[in-house]
């Protein structure tokens, strides 16, 4: 399995590295069945987070067509209010990168990239049979603010689900939710959880119990998946 991991201006470091890291040691302890590296919607550039200025490189554009996981993060600034973003792409999906500011809020970090080739990329990897997209945290608004989640389960950090169910997702109150070739992650640190989840069920429970144990991490909460009967009002 390959993972391509998105890099975009203002994302957070950490959406990024947990994946990074529980993928590539379930690379290494699977013997190679894993591999992961760090793309942008622009090509190979120096992509400056929202969290004091850390920056990473991405190494190759994503590529909407390679078969395996991509994974998008969400965004680290001020909190703000999630009408403060944009919900219009330029129909061309045109956009250059730009730096951050230090006061930017989130929801605006999210909604600019809109304005970049990303919501067409993403549009294109959604539809491929053999690719699995995967939200951290802000990432599923990202997909979803760009029109590519509606009728699907979803979450995302607790401040957004309302802004997931008003894009016409269906927003469940999960750590993780698995809705087939779409796996979404809720807060910031899900994003451990996310990726152990994703090796137990692509490379298998063995492998992913490994990286577990190497981290001192123990997963929590119940991935929500669309099986068994439907739960009773409380």
């Amino acid at each position: 399995m390959h993972a391509q991991i998105i890099l975009f201006d203002g994302f957070d470091p950490l959406d990024v590295v947990a994946p990074y890291e529980v993928l590539t040691a379930g690379g290494t302890a699977s013997g190679g069945a894993v591999t992961v590296e760090l793309v942008s919607a622009e090509g190979p550039r120096e992509v400056v987070s929202g969290t004091g200025g850390l920056a990473l490189r991405a190494t190759a554009a994503l590529a909407p067509d390679r078969p395996g996981l991509i994974v998008i993060p969400g965004a680290s600034g001020r909190v703000g209010d999630p009408a403060d973003a944009p919900t219009d792409a330029p129909a061309d999906g045109a956009g250059t990168p730009g730096s951050t500011g230090a006061d930017e809020s989130i929801p605006v970090l999210l909604g600019r990239t809109l304005n970049t080739r990303l919501p067409a990329l993403l549009k294109e990897a959604m539809v491929h049979p053999e690719v699995v997209v995967a939200g951290v945290c802000g990432g599923s608004l990202v997909l979803a603010m760009a029109g590519l989640l509606a009728g699907r389960r979803a979450t995302t950090h607790h401040m957004g689900l309302d802004t997931l169910d008003a894009t016409g997702v269906h927003a469940v109150r999960a750590r993780v939710v698995d809705d087939g070739d779409l796996v979404t992650g809720a807060g910031v640190t899900s994003g451990l959880d996310l990726a152990l989840y994703l090796l137990e069920r692509e490379v298998g429970p063995r492998i992913a119990h490994a990286v577990e144990e190497l981290f001192a991490h123990e997963r929590r909460g119940t991935v929500w998946r669309a099986e068994g009967p439907e739960p009773a009002p409380f």
